[in-house]
């Protein structure tokens, strides 16, 4: 009599990342929350702070912060196998919708409408991320100075200041702390070593036709020393594509970050329709692997040095101040998102309604985006 077979936990990873793919709405810092909801609370997969620490290592190297937090999140359950299949999990699904997004632009000129479905959506996704913010916030304000560092980077993200400068800031306090603690008990404080952060320089590339390789070395570029937000990644996109390059319109450019912002998964999906514009196909693919590569390897060096920097005092003081910094910029994020989700009074009823759900009842997040989207289109459907 055979015995059963035990769940593999690389099959978990793929089933959970390919659904994640596809119903990850809402951008890197719903995309947070939905995994913390997933990863930590439902599957325990990890503690809190081993998902805070894997959060703070990816804003520590360049790329798309969630896709780096989903293969940090597979290595941990399943290897180098598990790194492997959740960052491609993650992405495939959304590249599959952009391209498809890409082909009926491309033939009518036209972006889908999705107005409705994303009216829906938007206010569960903010009560998905406040969530978030609520279970985190003990872990990474653990002490006084890094609630103020949360705080202050919140604040200071609404006068202005750069996400980046925010972010290094939090460490660069928490860095100084440890520093003084250090002189004052006699200790050398050795000099600190500046990690993943690549001096963001313009590549001087002359204007070119198009072609697949300068498609290919360009967006490997991006994905190579990208840190920021979606609006960073705007500016790199202009930059190069259509002041550089010539090769879209403003216009292009603007209804391509659309798609990406509007489709789940990875906003850097805005990659496969630009390639798939200038290139068709080949296009499509080469932009898509170009700036999703430099993720995988950053998270495949960095991984290891996860632990050991948790257990090193200078290491772990960088950690807790980025990661202050992180929660602060989410819940920056979720206050710019809730003024433009929350318009009306069914908005209002959908983002309370999910908020009770996922606190008094632990209703899985997916359910719920899935649930507001449906509601939003049929509301829109029937006012006309």
């Amino acid at each position: 009599m055979s015995e059963p077979t035990p769940t593999s936990p690389l099959r978990e990873v793929i089933a959970l990342f390919l659904r994640l793919g596809l119903t990850a709405f809402g951008g890197p810092a719903a995309h947070l929350a939905i995994f913390r909801d997933e990863v930590v609370t439902r599957r325990r997969w990890m503690s809190e702070d081993e998902f805070l620490d894997r959060i703070g290592a990816a804003n520590l190297i360049p790329g798309p912060t969630s896709t780096e937090v989903a293969i940090y999140i597979g290595y941990r359950r399943a290897g180098w196998r598990g790194l492997v299949a959740a960052g491609l999990c993650f992405i495939l699904p959304a590249t599959l919708i952009v391209l498809a997004c890409a082909w009926l632009y491309k033939q009518y000129g036209t972006t889908p409408a999705a107005s409705s479905l994303l009216y829906g959506i938007k206010p569960v996704i903010i009560a998905v991320i406040a969530q978030a913010i609520w279970g985190l916030a003990p872990r990474a304000m653990k002490t006084p100075l890094l609630a103020a560092i949360g705080v202050a980077v919140c604040v200071l993200y609404f006068l202005g200041i750069n996400e980046l400068v925010l972010l290094f800031g939090g460490a660069a306090v928490m860095l100084a702390r440890w520093g003084a603690r250090r002189a004052w008990s006699g200790g050398t404080t050795p000099a600190l070593v500046l990690f993943g952060l690549p001096a963001l320089a313009r590549v001087a590339i002359e204007i070119v036709p198009v072609s697949l390789d300068t498609l290919f070395l360009t967006f490997l570029k991006i994905g190579a020393l990208l840190y920021g937000s979606g609006y960073v990644l705007l500016a790199f996109l202009r930059n190069d594509f259509v002041e550089r390059l010539g090769w879209l319109t403003n216009q292009q450019l603007l209804d391509a970050v659309a798609i990406g912002q509007f489709t789940p998964g990875p906003v850097f999906t805005t990659a496969t329709f630009i390639g798939y514009l200038v290139l068709d196909l080949p296009g499509a693919f080469a932009a898509t692997v170009a700036i999703f590569l430099p993720s995988f390897i950053f998270v495949a060096l960095t991984q290891p040095l996860i632990p050991r920097m948790r257990r090193s005092a200078l290491a772990g003081a960088l950690l807790d101040g980025v990661n202050a910094g992180a929660l602060g910029l989410m819940a920056a994020v979720a206050v710019q998102l809730a003024q433009a989700a929350i318009v009306d009074w069914l908005t209002i009823v959908l983002a309370v309604a999910a908020a009770i759900l996922l606190v008094r009842f632990r209703v899985n997040s997916t359910w719920l985006i899935l649930g507001g989207g449906l509601a939003g289109f049929a509301f829109r459907l029937i006012a006309g």
